[in-house]
């Protein structure tokens, strides 16, 4: 039996960019993250 590759850091990275594009609620849940930091470093 083969032994499975290892994927690169690149490839892990593109595949949860993917992930995550298509997951709408995880997406908002980023954007109000990022929100909130922009809001706090804007005081």
């Amino acid at each position: 039996m083969r032994r499975p590759r290892k994927r690169s850091f690149a490839e892990l990275v593109s595949e949860n960019k993917l992930q995550l594009l298509k997951d709408q609620a995880a997406m908002e849940k980023i954007e109000q993250r990022l929100e909130e930091r922009r809001l706090g470093k804007a005081e």
